[in-house]
């Protein structure tokens, strides 16, 4: 008999919450599973490194954010997009096509109201039993918390950005 799937939580104010997802993504790609990732703020303009070599391995990738809520010159097309986001989400997770998808930082849009936090823990408490669910971000509710598997809260201790040094590439990104 199978194992039933999991549901991982990343939150946390500290840095490493979507690097341990992909970290388990290379790990899951590695063991065959067929993987997906949604991030849902950054935008395609962010060039990550986590995206390159998930387009090299052929994992399904989805970039649907248009970057940070606090740089947004239109807050009814970025909170569009996190809803539109959430449907592609929703859509992979609820299929059961998936062994593993990640939500990057899908925690933003129940905090900001976008998605009610019901509809996704209803997505992520009945998904396939196949399906397994990393969730990814600062504030995650406590319900989403209650019907996790694993949370893992990353705390900052210190951090260089405190330090104006600027994020560089193959490290934060």
């Amino acid at each position: 008999m199978p194992q039933p799937s999991r549901l991982l939580v990343n939150t946390g104010p500290g840095k490493g919450k979507s690097s341990a997802a992909f970290g388990v993504m290379g790990r899951a790609w590695a063991r065959g599973w067929t993987v997906g990732v949604v991030q849902f703020v950054k935008s395609e303009k962010w060039q990550v490194g986590e995206r390159k070599l998930a387009d090299h391995l052929g994992i399904d990738w989805h970039t649907l954010g248009d970057g940070f809520t606090w740089e947004s010159t239109d807050l009814d097309e970025t909170e569009a997009k996190g809803r539109h986001a959430w449907d592609v989400a929703a859509g992979m997770v609820s299929a059961g096509g998936y062994d593993l998808v990640i939500l990057d930082e899908v925690t933003y849009i129940m905090k900001y109201g976008w998605v009610p936090v019901d509809a996704v823990v209803d997505v992520l408490r009945d998904r396939p039993q196949r399906t397994n669910v990393i969730v990814t971000g600062r504030y995650a509710p406590d319900e989403v918390i209650a019907i996790a598997d694993t949370v893992t809260e990353m705390v900052k201790v210190k951090h260089a950005f405190d330090q104006d040094i600027k994020a560089r590439k193959g490290i934060e990104y």
